[in-house]
């Protein structure tokens, strides 16, 4: 059975990210999500997110793209959600350059022999959370 692992915010789930996680799906026959942590989404965005982890991580879960979803790495870059995943692909948003650069650097150093791809884009213009959620907070509530 082949696993694939994603990584992602999925902090307001929007037809972006449920193309990801379908697209993901395409590699495996389980799929497993990393939600981030709300410290890291902080420390890389520059804001919290809309949702916290636990509902974010809910929310992950309730769109039934995904077989498992656990909440990211207490750490940054230990990269414990690998091990406990064991994917033979890790699934990466075209959005994860930096990311990615980490990531590879780290599965070389502890010998891991997995997979890395990038999915393609879904509307970025449009469907990008950045973008969401800046035009929902000009919003009139």
């Amino acid at each position: 059975m082949r696993r694939a692992l994603v990584f992602g915010a999925f902090d307001v789930i929007h037809p972006g990210h449920r193309d990801f996680l379908t697209q993901a799906r395409a590699f495996a026959d389980r799929l497993v999500a990393s939600v981030a942590r709300d410290g890291f989404v902080v420390e890389r965005k520059g804001h919290a997110p809309v949702r916290d982890e636990e509902r974010r991580l809910r929310d992950v879960l309730e769109t039934g793209l995904v077989d498992e979803a656990y909440l990211g790495d207490a750490v940054p870059g230990t990269y414990a959600i690998v091990r406990r995943a064991e994917p033979d692909v890790i699934c990466l948003g075209y959005d994860q350059d930096d990311f990615k650069e980490d990531l590879l650097r780290w599965l070389k150093a502890h010998g891991k022999e997995i997979e890395v791809v990038t999915l393609r884009p879904f509307k970025p213009e449009i469907y990008k959370s950045s973008k969401l959620n800046a035009s929902s907070a000009t919003r009139p509530t």
